[in-house]
């Protein structure tokens, strides 16, 4: 018998600012944080796979200054242009304009610690 995976689960940034990060989710992306976090992380209310930020498991080079250099993480919206436009009057670095994709419109921008995220949908 051989096992195998459903797909992911569970999704974490490991950040130096947990806090800050956080701040970030909660202010800037209208997450809720999740009561039962364990110490030192936060777990948002995020569905369909919880999400975190979490510190750096030993190992992990944040100093690259390109955190998550290779890993492409999406989140929906159910407006990807008012999202756009509020994180841009906010100061947010937007990457990507807005544009069309199989997923509906689509942008990226930088998020805590320099990582590289995309918001999709509307």
């Amino acid at each position: 018998m051989s096992a195998g995976i459903d797909g992911p689960d569970f999704v974490a940034l490991q950040v130096r600012d947990v806090e800050a990060a956080a701040e970030f989710f909660e202010k800037h992306l209208g997450l809720t944080r999740n009561s039962a976090s364990p110490p030192g992380a936060v777990v948002f209310d995020t569905k369909p796979c919880p999400f975190a930020v979490r510190p750096p498991l030993p190992g992990t080079d944040l100093d690259t200054g390109r955190p998550g250099l290779g890993v492409a993480l999406w989140f929906s919206t159910p407006d990807a242009q008012v999202l756009h436009d509020q994180l841009s009057a906010a100061g947010i670095a937007i990457l990507t304009p807005v544009t069309a994709s199989p997923f509906g419109p689509m942008f990226s921008f930088t998020g805590p610690e320099g990582y590289v995220l995309t918001a999709h949908g509307g």
